[in-house]
């Protein structure tokens, strides 16, 4: 399963952790995903918390 929503696509994010030293390491934000069942479609499916919260997905 790829951590992307279903209705808005949005996926992780990458970017750097920076130190006091100004050191950088790598490190990736991933979306707040909810398994929930739509309105229209069949099984569950993916989306983000964003997307439950403005309305954008229609719940069972």
């Amino acid at each position: 399963m790829s951590r992307v929503c279903s209705i808005c696509q949005r996926g992780r994010m990458t970017g750097n952790t920076v130190s006091h030293s100004n050191r950088k390491a790598g490190r990736v934000w991933n979306v707040n995903l909810q398994k929930v069942k739509l309105k229209g479609k069949t099984g569950k499916s993916y989306v983000c918390t964003n997307c439950l919260k403005s309305g954008k997905a229609d719940r069972v």
